[in-house]
């Protein structure tokens, strides 16, 4: 079960209170204040696990509590600070506070946390307030409370080429050739109920990853169909392939209403760079793609995923613009031109 949105609770640990002790031995009877301080209470840390695809286990559990810190004791000991817990996310996880909708952090890459609760400091022992003119002191301090809020975890995959296209376009299908991904496929619509990933594999250990994103419909940047509870998973991938099956009524109608559902969704997005794929061409027995009016794509390309054709020349053209970006990235300052 793919789950990409969850509402959490989380509470950090409170801090342990210091205490009001005075130290009685046999030859110090005067010996003063050693109340020791409270130990500070957990954090609660959220952090991105390349093991985990989904949100699904918070489905089965959405309360969390980090431990508390210990009260201080005699002899000037600390309390044990409360242990942290972590809540590990699948990178591309969004962080929100669910009441005022504020992103408090995006975790993209393994190894990512972010401290979304922190625990109560230890209240202080009364030795702490022990002065040449106040010997005998028993002030202490509670340990602070935790903190404690209810989160949004939005899972947004990341992916190096986003597939779009309406219904039975051939996403499924074409991942299923150019990758070890098994989607789903079928000969009805919406045959695609949640994203798939993929990983195209080329020669010299040349590697890309391919999201298959559920049908596209009009009116879909409003809520229709599938609408917008998977167009966010291609706001992070780095450029777009719009796929027309080549027994569309109207080949420029159709990529055009893509291109404009993405547009309505996000500007950003849909400055993306991006390319036409014509699918199932065996249907026609051709091989060359029709004419359709694509200024801004880089390349319009025809393939069939089940007679394996135009599949490598896809995957080259593909990697290459991907590479071009790359490099574009990591351009130096010096190189760039300036006004």
């Amino acid at each position: 079960m793919f789950i990409d949105r969850v509402i959490v609770r989380v509470a950090a640990g409170d801090g342990g209170s210091g205490i009001s002790s005075f130290r009685r031995e046999k030859f110090a009877p005067l010996g003063g204040p050693d109340g020791g301080d409270g130990g500070k209470g957990g954090d609660v840390i959220i952090r991105a696990d390349n093991n985990l695809a989904t949100l699904l286990d918070f489905t089965y559990r959405d309360s969390w509590e980090a431990e508390r810190g210990l009260h201080g004791s005699g002899s000037n000991k600390t309390g044990a600070s409360g242990e942290d817990i972590i809540l590990p996310v699948p990178p591309g996880t969004v962080i929100r506070d669910a009441e005022s909708n504020e992103i408090i952090a995006e975790l993209l890459e393994t190894g990512d946390e972010h401290v979304v609760a922190r625990g109560g400091r230890g209240g202080k022992g009364n030795a702490w307030f022990a002065t040449s003119v106040h010997r005998s002191p028993r002030e202490w301090q509670p340990g602070e409370d935790g903190e404690k809020r209810t989160l949004e975890l939005e899972l947004k995959l990341i992916a190096d080429v986003g597939l779009v296209g309406q219904p039975n376009a051939g996403k499924s299908t074409l991942l299923s050739v150019i990758s070890a991904a098994r989607p789903k496929i079928a000969d009805y619509p919406f045959t695609t109920l949640e994203p798939n990933l993929g990983v195209v594999q080329m020669s010299d250990h040349r590697t890309f990853v391919v999201a298959d994103i559920p049908g596209i419909i009009e009116g879909a940047h409003e809520g229709k169909g599938l609408g917008l509870q998977f167009l966010r998973h291609i706001e992070r991938t780095r450029l777009l392939a719009f796929l027309i099956p080549i027994d569309a009524m109207d080949w420029q109608a159709e990529y055009e209403g893509l291109r404009r559902e993405i547009e309505e969704y996000s500007a950003e997005l849909a400055a993306k760079p991006h390319c036409v794929v014509f699918t199932k061409m065996d249907l026609l027995g051709e091989d060359e793609a029709p004419p359709i009016e694509a200024g801004e794509a880089f390349g319009v390309f025809a393939i069939s995923g089940a007679a394996r054709t135009g599949l490598e020349e896809l995957k080259l053209a593909w990697w290459r613009e991907l590479l071009a970006m790359k490099k574009e990235v990591a351009r130096p300052v010096q190189d760039l031109e300036l006004p």
